[in-house]
């Protein structure tokens, strides 16, 4: 059965739709201008995404009552970061409009504190907690229950480089590296040294691993040539 390395394939693909490609919607949403296409399309991430990482997690068979409540608490780890991200967001959108356009500039204030706290860094913590949990899980979750369904590898290697981009990204633009790196180099480490021999049986694993190592080969090389970690807005990339 291949059908869940083309989901995984396809949970590559939306993740890199939903978390990245927004990004470039930044244009006035018509119905009500205050908010932007971004914005708006952005409130589908959680209703579209969750459902798939609920189907990874059900694949492997019966799931217990514990590993079911590591679910929803992750997921709300997961919702709850990136519902405030979204709100603050498109608020701190606003501001850097309007103090653009020299109607009222509130940056250097509490109010403008306060938004930058909640859109990159509050919510990046509990929203990448809720990546890098959910993913833990999963990879646990197969670990645990293989199934010996063999892995699809075109599907598994083209969702990993996208999948391992977009983490790559959010990580970096998300201020949350001490979050990111650690991840993608333990789930590197884990696989080479202990799951290697089961990535052809393993779709999950699979994904995970092209996925990590893709990130971690972009942390490598990011944080060589510019010695360090600086965010894509930090050195002109967006």
């Amino acid at each position: 059965m291949k059908s869940f390395s083309i989901l995984t394939l396809i949970f590559g693909i939306l993740s890199l739709v939903f978390l990245i490609l927004l990004v470039f919607l930044r244009t006035p949403f018509p119905p009500y201008p205050l908010m932007s296409y971004q914005d708006v399309f952005d409130i589908l991430t959680p209703l579209v995404l969750i459902p798939i990482y609920w189907l990874l997690f059900k694949y492997p068979g019966e799931s217990s009552r514990a590993e079911e409540i590591f679910f929803m608490v992750l997921a709300a780890f997961w919702v709850s970061g990136q519902g405030m991200h979204l709100a603050a967001n498109s608020i701190s959108n606003l501001i850097a409009a309007l103090a653009g356009s020299t109607v009222l500039d509130v940056t250097g204030t509490d109010l403008y504190n306060l938004t930058y706290f909640l859109d990159e860094i509050l919510s990046h913590i509990l929203w990448h907690i809720g990546v890098v949990g959910l993913a833990v899980l999963l990879i646990y979750r197969e670990w645990r229950n293989p199934t010996g369904q063999r892995t699809l590898w075109w599907s598994a290697i083209a969702g990993g480089i996208l999948y391992g981009f977009t983490l790559f990204s959010i990580f970096l633009e998300g201020q949350t590296i001490a979050v990111g790196i650690p991840f993608v180099y333990l789930v590197v480490l884990f696989t080479l040294i202990w799951g290697r021999n089961s990535l052809s049986q393993q779709p999950i694993l699979a994904f995970f691993f092209i996925s990590c190592l893709v990130a971690a080969l972009l942390f490598t090389g990011w944080g060589v040539y510019w010695g360090g970690f600086p965010q894509f807005s930090e050195v002109g990339l967006i």
